[in-house]
């Protein structure tokens, strides 16, 4: 967590280890730019918390209850939540207040249809105009160097982000950018440990092996195959975790 100035001891929700700086294109990076270095971190705390699941979706977000956890006025507070609104991982209601915002399973199908419509074709276009993928190359160090599951949470993302960041439409880019706000929190309820996974189950490492050969794929600049294996990866994420999840036509399962 980053810490908080004058901050009391953390509560339990308050994970112990460092959040990642806000760097490049991370998530909330222009929002919380505009924000007091405290609301900054108090933002990043309750984040933290609720892409590690210690924040569970439909946790109530009571401003004086984290007020008082994180050691701080209510303001800060206040201003986090409305910004975390903004990005969709807290819902705000006059009347039953601020919670960790709950996306159910038709929701989830629906976000990650959109993600395979949309995604693959936006990784195909900034191969094509030989985008410069430091980036992605940065956030998959990042994702392996991880200390925890929020930390690779944010690396995964700003992965995917370096993957559509250069399609050169900006209309796209800021579509999937709402569609991976609204998949932290599908991705948070879905990812397990190594040691829980059922024999054959697929861990985080193999998945960070599907971003490395979309990597690949893209630095060869092979926009066909990048896009290939970035709706694959996409697709075997959904078949695992989302019941009645729409599936590949036979022309995406052999393009």
């Amino acid at each position: 967590m980053m810490p908080v100035p004058g901050a009391s001891a953390p509560q339990p929700f308050v994970p112990e280890t460092s959040a990642p700086e806000i760097t490049g294109p991370a998530f909330l990076t222009a929002a919380a730019g505009a924000l007091p270095s405290r609301t900054v971190a108090v933002l990043e705390a309750i984040k933290h918390a609720i892409l590690s699941g210690e924040l569970k979706p439909g946790r109530p977000l009571v401003e004086t209850d984290l007020a008082e956890m994180l050691g701080v006025s209510k303001t800060p507070v206040r201003e986090a939540l409305k910004t975390l609104a903004g990005a969709g991982l807290v819902t705000m209601n006059p009347y039953k207040g601020a919670a960790v915002r709950v996306v159910d399973d038709e929701q989830a199908r629906h976000i990650y249809d959109a993600r395979l419509l949309i995604e693959p074709e936006a990784l195909a276009r900034a191969v094509a105009a030989g985008h410069d993928w430091q980036g992605a190359r940065t956030a998959l160090a990042r994702a392996a160097s991880a200390r925890d599951q929020a930390e690779r949470s944010l690396a995964n993302r700003d992965f995917h982000r370096a993957l559509y960041a250069g399609c050169g439409n900006p209309l796209l880019v800021r579509m999937l950018d709402d569609l991976r706000d609204a998949t932290a929190l599908v991705t948070v309820a879905a990812w397990r440990d190594e040691p829980s996974h059922p024999p054959g189950f697929p861990s985080w490492e193999h998945e960070a092996a599907e971003h490395q050969a979309i990597l690949q794929a893209a630095q060869d600049g092979d926009p066909r195959r990048a896009a290939a294996l970035l709706r694959a990866h996409i697709t075997s994420f959904v078949e695992r975790n989302l019941a009645g999840a729409p599936q590949e036509s036979p022309e995406e399962k052999h393009s």
